[in-house]
């Protein structure tokens, strides 16, 4: 080889595959096809319609004139105007019951999709959560533990999902910002995939696999995006996505439902910071986020370790990531959670 296709090869960047601690999964690292971080600010014109016009035909503004079902759970401000409330799925996903029916077919296996899901709406037409202020967003997250305290020890439920879709290519069919809730009776393999990694952690290691996490990025510094003195946010090693962010507890903790109010507020800010700092560097792109936490089916769970997630929808996926599971992110963690990290909010 000659010296200058030597020296070609050693500047050249290599793809990484780096691993998940907890679930074992693999994603690429494509740093030989990497963007640089401006290049994923979105350009489009998918914003929420804010005339008047729009917000008369809201079906959450007006929810009582829109048919929406009675709420479960409505906040008020001073002045005996709503600020939040969380009312039953028109078009549920899950059925309302706590009666599950199983049946088989030849060698098949099926139950009935009983379950609730609920819908978490902010006031505001117009803002996403990435604009709120702390209370507000510690107003969503007191209405996520106030359902998931009620819908936890029904009969039908095991798991019950938290997640936020924000804008149409991100699943969000209403513009209006709302937060969804789905209580099942099944765990999902996600979720499961979490559970056994994060128990086999500890056994191999006598220590919870996602405070080694929070330890590590805090100890480290590259990825983090944003700290305050109860959680931490900051870029996975193993990013599944551009601009991916955890959010994480630092305190070991695996029930979101017994965070304390004093937490709820640092969780609150952590949260707003970071989808503030993904709409200020991306142009506000879609995203999804949830939160994971240990399961409600009656078994206890000490390994695990309670979090939220947030996706941005940067990338599609196609024939690589739809055959492999394997997911292809072109720019490095490290690269993303600097960025982020600059974002003035």
């Amino acid at each position: 080889m000659s010296e200058e296709n030597k020296k070609e090869e050693k500047g050249k960047k290599f793809t990484e595959l780096r691993q998940d601690l907890v679930t074992g999964d693999w994603v690429v690292i494509a740093a030989n096809r990497a963007r640089r971080p401006e290049e994923f600010i979105v350009h489009d014109d998918c914003e929420v319609d804010v005339s008047d016009d729009a917000q008369k035909k809201c079906f959450f503004c007006y929810p009582e004139e829109t048919g929406q079902e009675k709420d479960v759970l409505i906040y008020t401000d001073a002045k005996n105007d709503w600020t939040l409330r969380v009312f039953p799925n028109k078009y549920p996903a899950f059925t309302r019951g706590d009666e599950i029916s199983h049946q088989e077919e030849g060698p098949y296996f099926m139950m009935e999709g009983v379950g609730y899901h609920e819908l978490v709406v902010t006031r505001d037409h117009k803002k996403s959560i990435a604009l709120l202020d702390k209370e507000a967003v510690a107003e969503v997250l007191d209405a996520y533990q106030d359902r998931y305290i009620d819908l936890m020890n029904k009969k039908s439920v095991n798991y019950i999902e938290i997640f936020h879709n924000h804008k149409k290519s991100a699943g969000a069919s209403i513009p209006h910002p709302h937060s969804q809730l789905v209580a099942i009776p099944v765990i999902s393999p996600y979720i499961k995939s979490e559970l056994d990694g994060a128990e086999e952690y500890h056994k191999m290691n006598r220590h919870c696999a996602y405070c080694a996490v929070a330890e590590w990025e805090r100890e480290n510094g590259k990825r983090v995006v944003f700290e305050n003195d109860k959680f931490i946010a900051f870029c996975p090693f193993a990013s599944r996505a551009a601009f991916e962010i955890w959010i994480m507890p630092k305190k070991h903790n695996p029930y979101f439902e017994r965070m304390s109010t004093e937490d709820k507020l640092e969780a609150a800010e952590a949260l707003q910071v970071s989808l503030a700092k993904i709409y200020e560097s991306l142009g506000n792109p879609a995203y999804n986020f949830y939160l994971h936490t240990a399961p409600c089916d009656g078994k206890d769970y000490p390994h695990f370790h309670w979090h939220i997630e947030i996706l941005p929808r940067t990338a599609l996926w196609a024939g690589f990531e739809l055959s492999t599971g394997i997911e292809i992110s072109t720019i490095e963690p490290e690269a993303a959670a600097e960025f982020l990290r600059n974002a003035k909010v």
